[in-house]
């Protein structure tokens, strides 16, 4: 993230900082919006998102399992469980959303973890408390979800709100950096 005293001589990583942390700021909270406002729609979304993701991986590790050694049977085991599940999280999407509960609980511990950090690090300066909230916020949504794993239906609904407050509360965090990124820059 932000280190202000790494960018203290440095006036113009402070503006692109301020720059991009608003414009992506803004996006956040859009997305997040959508995810409060339509949680399935968001949850599904999401998780097509990851078996794209998980499909494009399973093709990559083929090219690199073909050019580099095509006898290694656990490049193309790889393979095969990428593309496979990949391509069933995008057929079938709900299985997915089910299995992305239980990753996001373990990705809101982490976050939870890394933002608290980032508050501590940013502590004396302006709106460090921000990444602190967010820290806790993080928490909450890891124990939501954690406590969500076993009922299907509550899944899809707190896939798609939950990711959704994060989304908004990151936007909320980066429109935050970037009014006292542009604030660091003006005292200069």
């Amino acid at each position: 993230m932000l280190d202000f005293k790494v960018f203290s001589n440095q006036p113009e990583m402070l503006e692109k900082f301020s720059k991009y942390a608003k414009i992506y700021g803004v996006i956040f909270l859009i997305l997040g919006l959508v995810g409060i406002f339509f949680p399935g729609l968001m949850s599904i979304t999401t998780a097509i998102f990851f078996g794209w993701l998980l499909l494009f991986s399973g093709f990559m590790v083929g090219v690199q399992t073909w050019q580099i050694n095509r006898k290694d049977w656990i490049g193309w085991l790889k393979f095969l469980l990428f593309t496979v599940t990949g391509a069933m999280i995008i057929i079938n999407p709900l299985p997915g959303v089910i299995a992305l509960g239980i990753i996001f609980a373990a990705y809101f511990f982490v976050d939870a973890f890394a933002n608290v950090a980032l508050a501590f690090r940013l502590r004396p300066e302006p709106y460090w408390w921000v990444a602190l909230l967010n820290g806790v916020l993080s928490l909450a949504l890891g124990i939501f979800f954690f406590m969500a794993i076993g009922n299907p239906l509550q899944t899809l609904w707190l896939v798609g709100i939950l990711v959704g407050i994060s989304l908004f509360f990151d936007g909320i965090m980066l429109l935050s950096l970037s009014s006292a990124a542009k604030q660091k820059k003006e005292n200069q």
